[in-house]
């Protein structure tokens, strides 16, 4: 089954060097990964709240990074979103996942904002829950008060090592994501 291309992917995170390894800063890591293989620079765009840059391979789409924090990133999503008029069904949107532990990537359509900030404001923002987001598991520290705390602090050397291991593997169906064929993207990730 086919669903829509992506054109704009967005990466959630906190700016700042103080935030860089951070576990909240996931999204950030995946996109950077991104330009770095596209050999492609991000650029800051007052305009829309963040960093962006545009790719054309292996379609055209957007990669953006908000510079809003966390809590605030629908702001820049719809920003970007509105003036190139692209859906939420064109959207992207990938992001650290408490309820994953670290080593895993899911690829989801759609859906509640799970208690996730970031989320929880681009669906505010865009009206829609119609998103693509890619779920980077960082796992939980075992209770609700620790969240805040947790998401904020660097991940073991462990954990980091499995994260990028699943980081890499949604990299390489991400072309797949891209041209719309996300039911084998997800039947190759989720194995």
């Amino acid at each position: 089954m086919m669903t829509e291309p992506i054109q704009l992917i967005v990466g959630l995170g906190n700016p700042g060097d103080q935030y860089l390894k951070t576990r909240h800063n996931a999204g950030f890591w995946f996109v950077d990964s991104l330009a770095y293989q596209a050999n492609a620079t991000f650029r800051r765009d007052n305009k829309f709240h963040g960093e962006c840059l545009k790719l054309s391979q292996p379609s055209p789409h957007w990669l953006l990074k908000p510079d809003t924090y966390m809590n605030r990133s629908g702001q820049a999503v719809t920003a970007l979103a509105r003036f190139y008029r692209i859906e939420p069904e064109h959207i992207l949107v990938v992001h650290d996942e408490l309820d994953l532990p670290p080593g895993t990537a899911r690829l989801k359509r759609g859906g509640g904002h799970g208690g996730h900030n970031g989320l929880r404001d681009i669906v505010q923002h865009l009206g829609s829950k119609d998103f693509l987001r890619l779920r980077l598991g960082i796992g939980h520290p075992g209770h609700s008060k620790q969240v805040a705390n947790y998401v904020l602090k660097n991940p073991s050397a462990t954990d980091q090592s499995v994260i990028e291991q699943a980081m890499q593997g949604a990299l390489e169906v991400l072309p797949l994501v891209l041209s719309g064929e996300l039911n084998k993207a997800m039947n190759t990730l989720h194995v």
